[in-house]
């Protein structure tokens, strides 16, 4: 059976913003400043990223 390897980083491809994964909140979070924390963001979905886990 095959592992999911969820992302830990993600940005936006409008405005740069970057996320990332808190664990402890199991929810997203703004890295850094730059970026608009109101656009309408578009997520990277189909970039470098393996969803699955060698």
């Amino acid at each position: 059976m095959a592992e999911i390897n969820r992302p830990d980083r993600r940005r936006c491809v409008r405005c740069g913003r970057e996320d990332e994964w808190n664990e402890s909140n199991r929810n997203w979070a703004i890295a850094g400043d730059q970026g608009r924390p109101f656009c309408i963001h578009e997520w990277d979905i189909n970039g470098t990223h393996n969803p699955i886990a060698e």
